[in-house]
């Protein structure tokens, strides 16, 4: 696979195809979003929201969700707000989601099933450094999770209190928005 892609590239490249993406690292509408992983949004959600290349600061993850207030995805948001003029943040969970109902133990099957030791997984329960039964844990539903990263971002004392936070859900089959928790105008 690699190497197709290393050979469109090329192609891409040689073709000056790269013109019509040309943009700025300052997203135009002054926007983060955070999102999930999924693939079916990789299209759809731009579309849905009218977006086009250097309007918005996209993070996206497994379910779309704020783990921990000082993990990669709030270091990331407030980088896109203190260096790169972003006034707003849409957290936006989607219909169908994979991280919903996710299991520890299956992911431990998983884990196992593809090479993993169980010895490897003792000796990172013991040490405690992460409780993986609780990062592998999904969430229950995808509403609660996008209110949950809403609140930890409102409350979360780095993020300054002038962004503008909104939760929403996203229809992964239409495109369909519905607002969950959708802050006033400051």
């Amino acid at each position: 696979m690699l190497n197709e892609i290393l050979n469109f590239n090329r192609e891409f490249v040689a073709r000056k195809d790269y013109l019509p993406y040309q943009t700025t690292k300052y997203p135009d509408r002054k926007l983060a979003i955070l999102t999930c992983m999924d693939t079916r949004l990789t299209h759809l959600l731009p579309a849905a929201l009218g977006l086009k290349n250097g309007d918005v600061k996209m993070i996206k993850n497994a379910g779309g969700v704020v783990l921990a207030p000082y993990g990669g995805v709030v270091r990331s948001l407030l980088v896109a707000v203190l260096e790169l003029g972003v006034e707003e943040i849409l957290v936006i969970g989607h219909t169908d989601c994979g991280v919903c109902g996710m299991r520890p133990e299956v992911m431990r099957q998983h884990l196992l099933a593809r090479g993993v030791s169980p010895e490897t997984l003792e000796t990172i329960d013991r040490e405690g450094t992460v409780d993986l039964d609780a990062w592998f844990t999904g969430f229950a539903g995808e509403e609660q999770a996008v209110r949950d990263s809403v609140a930890m971002l409102r409350a979360h004392p780095l993020l300054p209190k002038d962004v503008a936070i909104h939760g929403l859900i996203i229809d992964s089959n239409t495109g369909e928005l519905r607002p969950l928790d959708i802050q006033t105008e400051k």
